[in-house]
């Protein structure tokens, strides 16, 4: 088998040869607060003041997944520096909404391109004493840089999908190495653990720890904004598509226009995964004959509407909090899925398609507890909302158990924290 080391530069040399390709798409990924030189690990020299904690979440579903690690890690290692990078710019947005500078002492940067010099530069200027990547974010030169300079990298909610472990095993070697340099790895399940080992993590250093996505912030004042947004649109049957994708939008309307059949009050808050699809997605509503109103116009919710679109950013939890129900998108389409925990956490019934590769260890377990409602068509999903729009007792039910399963698997952030705790060298610890 090819040396870790040979497969890396292989690697690097294939990075050159694309990389016309690669900085043109990172000229199109970015964000006027940040300078594009970051993208070669040009970034300020940290100097000799605070220790620093790095974490990297790739873009916005890491950061929302991470959010409880950074909210702990800025309380409980104060006297740290924390950095955060993104790979994406709405990454980097949702880094901003969420840790405010008024409240938080935390730095943002974009993380450099996997380049060998560009990953060695960064890893000099940031000095990080730990670095923590979420879920699976394994760059082989940026992490060879970790090991060079003897800084010890943790994988947090560590996840491998089998679609997505088919497609690696044929960079074993590579991967092997990249592996070689993490010092612990938090595996939210033994399927995924073992796939990394598979992989090329030592057996020592992998840990099964459960899920973080599972200790979900929820609290009586998102709750009280859910409440408040029901009640201002009225007594109607509230549903929420949130996280949808391209094609799956037509499918969410072709379900809408099922459930208005006989809820013809029945309101769909829409909220596509992507911004710049918005406007496509306003479009596309208006070209159907429905009566929108856009949030991030103010436009009131009238008893005529039927749409409203939520076209901004960071108010998909207040949604799913104001919903009778919620239907998690990514999941009528071949995407994987997206989070089905933020609307269980609400006590909201939640209801998928069949596309659930990203998120299978939590179908089952929402599953199992017989708190998910699954669906394979448009006209499913129309008729699924049609019976919970129906059967109040039954929302009530399905969300009960989902809430249930949130509550009685919290608890992989401490295992975290203190994974991490222990791997911060000493000379850093307080």
């Amino acid at each position: 088998m090819m040396a870790p080391g040979v497969a890396r530069g292989l690697y690097s040399a294939l990075l050159y040869l694309l990389s016309p390709l690669i900085w043109w798409r990172v000229w199109r990924e970015h964000a006027l607060t940040n300078k594009r030189a970051e993208r070669l690990g040009l970034i300020a020299d940290a100097g000799d003041g605070a220790p620093t904690i790095w974490l990297h979440a790739a873009s916005v579903g890491e950061v929302l997944a991470a959010r409880p690690l950074i909210e702990a890690l800025a309380e409980r290692h104060a006297d740290h520096r924390l950095v955060v990078t993104t790979m994406t710019a709405t990454g980097a947005e949702r880094v901003r909404a969420l840790f405010p500078a008024e409240r938080y002492a935390l730095t943002h940067y974009f993380l450099p391109l996997d380049f060998p010099g560009a990953a060695r530069r960064f890893i000099a200027r940031l000095r990080p004493h730990l670095a923590i990547i979420v879920e699976t974010e394994l760059w082989p030169n940026l992490l060879a840089a970790c090991e060079r300079q003897q800084v010890p990298v943790v994988v947090a909610n560590a996840r491998l999908s089998d679609k997505a472990f088919q497609g690696y095993r044929k960079l074993v070697p590579l991967l092997r190495g990249a592996l070689g340099a993490v010092s612990w790895l938090a595996a939210k399940s033994a399927a995924d653990l073992e796939r990394f080992t598979a992989l090329g993590l030592p057996e020592a250093r992998g840990e099964v720890v459960g899920s973080i996505k599972f200790d979900l912030p929820i609290n009586a004042e998102l709750r009280n904004d859910g409440e408040r947004l029901h009640t201002h649109w009225g007594s109607r049957f509230v549903w929420v598509a949130g996280s949808t994708h391209e094609g799956e939008d037509e499918q969410v309307l072709a379900a809408h226009a099922r459930l208005r059949r006989t809820h013809p009050q029945a309101l769909l808050v829409l909220v596509p995964r992507h911004p710049q699809r918005f406007a496509t997605v306003a479009e596309l509503c208006e070209a159907r004959g429905e009566r929108l109103a856009r949030r991030s116009q103010d436009e009131t919710v009238e008893a005529e509407t039927s749409i409203l679109l939520g076209d901004t950013m960071g108010e998909l939890m207040r949604f799913y909090a104001a919903a009778d129900a919620a239907f998690v998108g990514g999941s009528l389409v071949p995407i994987g899925g997206h989070n089905l925990l933020e609307p269980a956490a609400l006590g909201v019934p939640v209801l998928t398609g069949p596309h659930l590769a990203n998120f299978q260890d939590i179908a089952e377990t929402l599953r199992e507890a017989q708190a998910l409602c699954e669906v394979d068509s448009a006209e499913a999903l129309g008729e699924a909302l049609a019976a919970l729009a129906d059967d109040p007792d039954q929302r009530r039910r399905l969300g009960a158990a989902g809430e249930a399963v949130v509550a009685a698997n919290r608890g992989a952030l401490e295992k975290t924290l203190q994974g991490i705790a222990a791997r911060l060298p000493a000379r850093s610890n307080a």
